[in-house]
């Protein structure tokens, strides 16, 4: 299921669950992930960036001059799902960064513990200008 589409359930109260472990299914085939041509940023995150993270994640890519329409987030489990992409950043925040894709990398921690905490925020500044 799409992010758009978990972020409209999770507002009309239902909830949605994502498998941990899809290849114990026996026979199950996981659907691979393409990402649109317009994303530029892929957040790789066990949180969905919801309220105060989700401003503090919309002012991180206005200052990488990017939109929140240019920008989609994946759960670290489902990195193995996507499809070869051409990505300009990559961003893992919380989880461990590995993967394969050649793009800019960033990681954090946690996007709501970058909330507020100077010396997170500046580091994460740091990687972001690195790249310039």
């Amino acid at each position: 299921m799409q992010n758009d589409e978990n972020a409209y359930l999770q507002q009309m109260g239902i909830d949605t669950y994502q498998l941990a472990h899809p290849q114990r299914l026996t026979g199950y085939q996981a659907l691979e992930i393409a990402l649109p041509s317009e994303c530029k940023l892929l957040l790789v995150s066990p949180n969905l960036p919801q309220g105060d993270s989700a401003v503090l994640f919309e002012r991180v890519l206005k200052s990488m001059k990017l939109s929140l329409q240019q920008a989609l987030h994946l759960y670290p489990e489902q990195l193995p799902q996507l499809s070869t992409t051409q990505i300009e950043w990559l961003w893992f925040a919380g989880c461990a960064s590995n993967s394969d894709i050649q793009a800019n990398v960033l990681t954090s921690p946690l996007i709501t513990e970058i909330e507020g905490n100077t010396q997170h925020r500046k580091a994460l500044w740091q990687q972001i200008c690195s790249y310039n």
